[in-house]
């Protein structure tokens, strides 16, 4: 074994493949960019007040869902004590170190929920008057908030958020401290104290992550049932972060760092895992739609027609954002990842992580901006000044995901060199 290690050590030892340099240049301006995008989503608020909050939250769940996609990825690694994917799990274990910094830049969206209910979630203000979004009265007479106003609160939304984001924060930390560790010290203990992490992290993540989602997205139009939301949003997530892992396989494979590492066995495992939740988000999110469409009843399908039809019968953008989902989150990646060696191309496998990245981020806008609502109760346009705000906001959170990422890269060593399953990882074959 210990002939392995220094084998392993070799190939890795040196952090970020000796180029701590370059790395910590693109991290500063990683972080400059995501400064740029932060500040000119500020200006957005001046602007456009609502809109650009919108949209910011929009930006900020989404990157909240590729990190927590990162996360449930490497503790199905643990829980299934999987060997191949050893290689990969240092990177996403580097990317987990966003999610203190991403549950920072939600504070501003819980304090405009103290400071200027409403603004967001109608929900935080009960004397709301819901005329400016095309109903009657207020949000405390409004039945079902009624009846629902235990979980649709303030106070809620505020401690759901913190011990969300502080559990998450928790649990990656010492997944990753671990991890680390045992580059250093070789001790078959961290793999143990990893296991326990992730018996506990998964439920606790699968759980959290499902109320948060529905108090910050689902709840924005909270008379809408559906009970399939949360694993919606787990398919999105996990689906984002294997697209974020092979854009990253194949970064360090270009710059020479997973040469001897990484071979055409692990490409073509991520993308059957690519292939595998396609299909599975497909299933749920026909499922969801076929089940509103049966029962038939207003509480669930005005969501849909929100996002099909405006009050006067007109067919409105987001009809078309829908029908692009529908093949750019199924068909298009079903049709693509079916064949063989596009599993096992270094060129076209990080093209279509990309795309469906993409495309995760249009759903999440779909899902979120309809919520905005004029005085009729129509859903403002897709194609509209929000969508600046969008892409502010998503340049902006991501480029401290990735400066947090790099910073953490460039501290420690490329691959986990002293794993049990290290060396099966390395020699991986199917």
């Amino acid at each position: 074994m210990s002939t392995h290690v220094a084998t392993i050590s070799n190939v890795a030892g040196t952090p970020a493949a000796g180029s701590t340099h370059s790395v910590g240049s693109a991290a500063n301006k990683a972080l400059v960019l995501g400064l740029v995008g932060l500040a000119a989503t500020g200006l957005g608020v001046v602007i456009s007040g609502k809109a650009a909050a919108f949209s910011y939250l929009t930006g900020l769940v989404f990157w909240v869902a590729v990190s927590l996609g990162a996360l449930f990825l490497i503790m199905i690694h643990h829980v299934f004590d999987a060997g191949w994917s050893t290689v990969l799990r240092r990177q996403y274990e580097n990317w987990i170190t966003c999610l203190p910094w991403l549950g920072l830049l939600f504070a501003p969206l819980l304090i405009s929920a103290v400071v200027a209910p409403g603004v967001i979630w109608k929900w935080t203000d009960p004397a709301y008057d819901l005329s400016q979004v095309g109903g009657h009265g207020t949000v405390a007479q409004d039945v079902l908030w009624v009846k629902k106003s235990g979980l649709l609160s303030t106070m809620t939304l505020i401690i759901a958020s913190f011990v969300g984001f502080g559990g998450w924060t928790l649990i990656s930390s010492r997944l990753r401290a671990h991890s680390v560790a045992q580059d250093t010290d070789g001790n078959i203990s961290h793999t143990h104290a990893n296991r326990f992490w992730t018996a506990v992290g998964l439920p606790f993540t699968a759980l959290s992550m499902t109320l948060c989602v529905i108090l910050w997205v689902k709840a924005l139009d909270y008379h809408w049932y559906s009970t399939m939301f949360g694993v919606w949003f787990f398919a999105g997530a996990i689906r984002s972060a294997l697209s974020l892992g092979v854009i990253l396989m194949v970064w360090l494979w270009s710059r020479g760092d997973y040469k001897g590492i990484m071979n055409n066995n692990h490409m073509h495992s991520i993308g059957m895992l690519m292939f595998a939740f396609t299909v599975f988000w497909a299933y749920i999110t026909f499922s969801q739609y076929f089940l509103i469409y049966m029962a038939n009843i207003p509480e669930e399908t005005f969501w849909y027609s929100l996002r099909e039809i405006n009050k006067d019968g007109v067919f409105n953008t987001w009809g078309y954002v829908g029908m692009f989902l529908l093949f750019g989150h199924f068909v298009a990646p079903f049709l693509t990842l079916i064949h063989y060696p596009v599993k096992l191309s270094k060129t076209w496998l990080p093209r279509v992580g990309a795309f469906i990245a993409t495309v995760v981020l249009v759903d999440m806008t779909y899902n979120v901006m309809p919520s905005l609502k004029n005085s009729s109760g129509d859903a403002y346009p897709f194609l509209s000044l929000n969508l600046l705000w969008i892409a502010t906001s998503v340049v902006g959170v991501g480029g401290v995901c990735v400066w947090a990422y790099l910073n953490s890269f460039a501290k420690t060593k490329l691959i986990p060199i002293r794993d049990p399953r290290i060396v099966e990882s390395l020699t991986y074959h199917e």
